[in-house]
């Protein structure tokens, strides 16, 4: 597939985001004209347009604008967004129709160019943009909702004509690449994301969309689904072949024996298998070959349950439409429908970014077909917003009655006497009041939503009854606010309708976000519900996947990698370790973005089986987190040797880490020391200074260790702390966080915990958090750990478990140690002991020098210091 070139991404990118400003502008102008904020109607409207202002009040408050009740007056910020939105998008879609020969004349049929396309505008007296906009609502009424309010606004002539001039700057070649409609809503969405960034506001709702998304990269996208739906296939064809399994000189071949029609599989892995005698087996695709899947694609299911603009779903399309144009001889247009009708599904947080999702995949599959009518999409908005009470809500069932049976007869009392429609406003008054209850939070939780805990008649007796009903009543709403109830309740019972099913695969890119940034809506759901995944977003996804699927389903997932390593999340990986079968983890770690965001996520691709692991289950792993940027990362992941790792071996790893390669045998360090934390200063402008700022400690300050520099035995040796003897302010202010004090008085190694792990001896004195004391249990084995943290063999124990650029403390003694090994190395190289600290820099508190030509006071103190019994003497008399 062919991927937008980096500089007409940047193109696209300066368009998109001027698009929005402009947009956003002349939706403002063009809402506050109509006076759509207001308590009353402006006097100048004529026409049609109070009408039109009505509607748009409607629909605001279904979007969540706000009506102050007192004043009547009503926010307008969500409605200017979202015109901007749908008329911008309506253009841009029409280019991309009419730059691949898919805009089509309704009343000839037939695609025209845009040079057609503005003949015939100039015909008709019409902007040719607005005409070929035109014929696009046509084309995609599941994407542009014909009656939809905003579309009825005339933005102002200068407005226009500057959307306009953006859209005509863009060249061809954008219109044509597989990735560039992926690219649009992110490229649309990025001042704000880095407007919420940087207020550093809680995450919620609102700022949701923004902050979460991230385009997927091709090749995680590609590797996920050619080890998923690729090593089913795969797995069919040595089979059926089993003489391939065995004569297959490699990798190469066996991805060119599976290939079908025209998909080809560079990234599908294939392993051997060794017998008992240590002879090569068969091959077999490394994923496995999921067994507990349907056995004809007809029946598989894949669903993105946070599908931004369709990646997954446009890639899978072409993979699916293979497979049953093999297996059932159909044609590839009978494969298109039926591709989109029983095997794709989607659900998004965002309406609009659902909306893409949908041009994006109705346009991928015109492109194998050409335009004709395609089948109802199985997209929805798992976010919809409701925007009115509980009562107005319910007011739809009383509509659902009488469109369900307009004869129907009530006494006084309301009570039905039509004996056709007895029982039926209860059962779907309790199904709308659990539609209700469980899309309330909808635009903070979306896909995590789950129907079968929620209840209520709706759920027992399934939406096939509902959404009828809801039908009937969009044709007998007879007021602007039900028409829009009523819209939003058919989007979310679509959207119910797949959260409560199960699929053959769930395959995603999870949204990301850390417990500390949520609002408190989805925190605390997040508690409630996960609380084994609740530290981040995309943890609480992982989970969430798994139980969208089939039993014996798997979830395919591009998700964080710390919480493959990281303590917080160690009963999160013993649970999914029992339960599941893990196929394959490669590590990516960080920079496998090539833009927007790469830089601070460090993720994973995973793949997990919904089915008990056996004692013999492998999990199959790559750590590319080594290689720099993400087209090597393509490149490695796709010929890179694989390792296989006992599954269940992964339980008796420190706190259930997965980790690749032989595991040790040896005794943790934690066996043989402790690592404390440092203390946080509060403030320290007040609490800390560097040692030459005062002419002596006193009974004031104290010596304070930092993070050394790795280069050398003593450093970080150049501060002093407002200590006042352990009597003073610092100790009651709660923010100083005075930890470490096992450590005080006591020799051991300081480690840094950033980065590459520097190290260097630590003194005895306090220290901060910057760095870890890691303080031996018998003060005889403070050499051979010294040895063991100074080589590069600390540094690289430390990240097979815990790839994270900021190490825990308490992790840093979580590898093995030799203590035997060690203690001969620390013979060998210090034969008369550690030596005696010090240090010939200026800068750490550690020089003396010649105490009598001392620059200071404070020297000469320390000159006398060091003349005493180390480590408790001095540490003491350092600590006042």
């Amino acid at each position: 597939m062919a991927s937008l070139e980096r500089s007409l991404r940047k193109d696209l990118e300066k368009t998109v985001k001027s698009a929005r400003r402009v947009a956003e502008a002349g939706a403002r102008k063009a809402v506050a004209q109509l006076g759509v904020g207001e308590a009353q109607a402006p006097k100048h409207l004529t026409g049609l347009q109070p009408a039109l202002r009505n509607r748009l009040r409607a629909h605001g408050r279904q979007l969540g604008d706000r009506r102050e009740a007192k004043t009547g007056v009503q926010d307008t910020a969500r409605l200017v967004q979202e015109c901007a939105y749908e008329h911008w998008h309506r253009m841009l879609f029409a280019r991309f129709l009419a730059e691949t020969d898919l805009l089509i004349e309704p009343e000839s049929g037939v695609a025209i160019t845009l040079d057609e396309v503005q003949e015939l505008a100039r015909e008709q007296s019409m902007d040719w943009l607005e005409l070929a906009s035109d014929y696009a609502e046509r084309m995609l009424p599941q994407i542009f909702r014909k009656d939809d309010p905003v579309l009825d606004i005339a933005l102002p002539p200068e407005t226009r004509s500057e959307m306009e001039d953006l859209l005509k700057g863009l060249t061809k070649p954008v219109f044509e690449a597989d990735d560039s409609l992926g690219w649009v809503y992110q490229f649309w969405q990025s001042d704000k994301k880095d407007e919420v960034n940087k207020s550093e506001v809680k995450i919620g709702a609102d700022e949701l969309p923004a902050v979460t998304q991230l385009f997927t990269e091709d090749y995680m996208v590609l590797f996920l689904l050619h080890n998923t739906l690729g090593a089913w296939w795969a797995g069919k064809v040595l089979t059926g072949n089993p003489n391939l399994a065995t004569s297959a000189p490699d990798e190469t071949a066996l991805r060119a024996a599976c290939k079908v029609g025209d998909i080809d599989w560079p990234y599908l892995r294939f392993v051997r298998d060794r017998a008992e005698d240590g002879t090569e087996g068969p091959w077999r695709p490394a994923a496995g070959t999921f067994d507990g899947w349907p056995k004809t694609t007809k029946d598989i299911t894949v669903i993105d349950p946070c599908m931004g603009s369709g990646h997954f779903l446009v890639f899978a399309l072409p993979i699916l439409l293979a497979f049953r144009m093999a297996e059932e001889g159909l044609s590839q247009s009978d494969a298109v429908d039926a591709v989109l009708k029983e095997n794709l599904f989607g659900l998004e947080i965002d309406p609009r970014c659902t909306q893409i999702a949908a041009f994006n995949l109705a346009f991928a599959a015109w492109r194998k077909v050409g335009h004709r009518p395609l089948p109802q999409l199985n997209l929805a908005c798992s976010g919809l917003a409701i925007g009115v009470t509980k009562a107005e809500w319910l007011k739809l069932a009383e509509k659902a009655v009488t469109a369900a049976d307009p004869a129907a007869k009530r006494d006084l009392l309301g009570v039905e006497k039509n004996l056709l429609t007895v029982g039926l406003e209860e059962r779907v008054k309790n199904g709308l009041e659990a539609l209700y209850d469980l899309f309330a939070k909808a635009p903070w939780l979306g896909s995590l939503i789950d129907p079968r805990r929620a209840g209520g008649d709706i759920f027992r007796e399934g939406f096939d009854k509902l959404e009828p009903l809801l039908a009937s009543i969009m044709a007998a709403a007879d007021t602007d606010d039900a028409r829009e109830i009523a819209v939003a309740a058919q989007g979310m019972a679509k959207a119910a309708e797949l959260l409560g099913k199960r699929f053959a695969l769930v395959v995603t890119n999870v949204p990301y976000l850390g417990r500390r940034r949520q609002d408190e809506v989805l925190r605390t759901y997040c508690e409630d519900q996960f609380d084994d995944s609740k530290s981040d977003l995309s943890t609480c996804f992982v989970e969430r996947c798994l139980a969208l699927t089939l039993q014996g389903g798997t979830a395919a997932h591009v998700s964080h990698q710390n919480w493959l390593f990281l303590r917080s999340y160690s009963h999160l990986r013993k649970k999914s370790l029992s339960q599941c079968i893990w196929n394959v983890v490669i590590k990516l770690g960080s920079g496998a973005f090539e833009t927007i965001g790469g830089e601070v996520v460090s993720v994973c691709l995973l793949i997990q089986t919904r089915t008990s692991p056996s004692k013999t289950s492998e999990l199959v792993g790559i750590d590319a987190g080594r290689v720099a940027s993400a087209n090597f990362k393509s490149s490695f992941i796709q010929s890179e040797a694989l390792v296989l790792v006992s599954q269940a071996a992964q339980l008796d790893n420190p706190d259930n880490a997965i980790i690749f390669g032989e595991q040790s045998d040896l005794p943790l360090l934690e066996h043989y020391a402790e690592s404390l934390q440092g203390c946080g200063l509060a403030d320290i402008v007040e609490y800390r200074k560097l040692f030459w700022e005062v002419q002596s400690l006193g009974r004031t300050w104290a010596l304070h260790q930092s993070s050394p520099d790795g280069e050398r035995d003593f450093s970080g040796l150049h501060f002093i702390a407002k200590w006042e003897e352990g009597r003073g302010k610092l100790v009651t202010l709660p923010e100083a966080r005075i930890q470490g004090r096992k450590a005080w008085g006591n020799l051991g190694i300081a480690c840094a915990w950033l980065g590459r792990l520097p190290v260097g001896q630590y003194l005895g004195t306090l220290f901060d958090n910057s760095v870890a004391a890691i303080i031996p249990k018998d003060a005889v084995h403070v050499g051979p750990i010294w040895c063991f943290m100074s080589s590069p063999e600390f540094y690289t124990e430390v990240r097979k478990i815990n790839q994270k650029t900021q190490v825990a403390n308490a992790t840093l003694v979580k590898v093995p140690f030799d203590l035997a090994r060690w203690q001969v190395e620390f013979e060998q190289r210090y034969p008369n002991g550690l030596p005696r600290p010090s240090t010939d820099d200026q800068t750490q508190w550690l020089f003396v020098g010649d105490p009598r030509s001392a620059a200071s006071p404070l020297q000469v103190a320390l000159a006398r210091l060091l003349g005493y019994e180390w480590p408790r003497q001095a540490s003491a008399s350092v600590l006042g």
